[in-house]
């Protein structure tokens, strides 16, 4: 990847991305986040409810669409702020990092390439040795890490 700005912008999404690495070890309470938070805070249902001015059964409601992912991050919001307590919400990456991210799809790209490519050769009776694949795929993955073309995600 030669181009310096992009280079730049990877480096500093990365930095940024790396507060949230230790978080990867974390694993979700099984009834979410809220349910475990207001029972350690020995809180009840209609006292949150009260802080979040709604019944104990839709405070119930918030939990359970928090465990099953279905809960907006504005209701998320509205409970840290009833729990005195604040949301932050990021991702953390399957990677190493984005670079890292972006060359493993270009590897598998390239990949994709090269193998439709050998197959009509085969067909023709022309196909490559083992190693020219090897370098067809490694060049072509260079190739598309350093062009990023928007095919990339497709």
């Amino acid at each position: 990847m030669k181009n310096t700005k992009h280079n730049l912008i990877l480096q500093q999404t990365d930095k940024k991305l790396a507060v949230f690495k230790s978080l990867n070890e974390v694993v979700v309470p099984t009834k979410g986040w809220i349910h475990t938070f207001r029972t350690a805070l020995k809180m009840s249902l209609r006292q949150l409810g009260n802080r979040l001015q709604i019944t104990p059964q839709s405070t119930k409601e918030i939990e359970e669409r928090e465990a099953n992912g279905t809960i907006t991050l504005k209701t998320l919001q509205d409970v840290a702020n009833a729990l005195d307590m604040k949301l932050v919400y990021g991702f953390v990456s399957k990677h190493d990092s984005l670079e890292k991210m972006i060359e493993k799809r270009a590897e598998e790209i390239a990949c994709e390439i090269v193998d439709r490519a050998n197959v009509t050769m085969t067909i023709e009776d022309q196909q490559n040795s083992k190693d020219r694949l090897a370098l067809s795929i490694s060049l072509k993955k260079e190739e598309i890490k350093e062009k990023l073309p928007k095919y990339l995600w497709d």
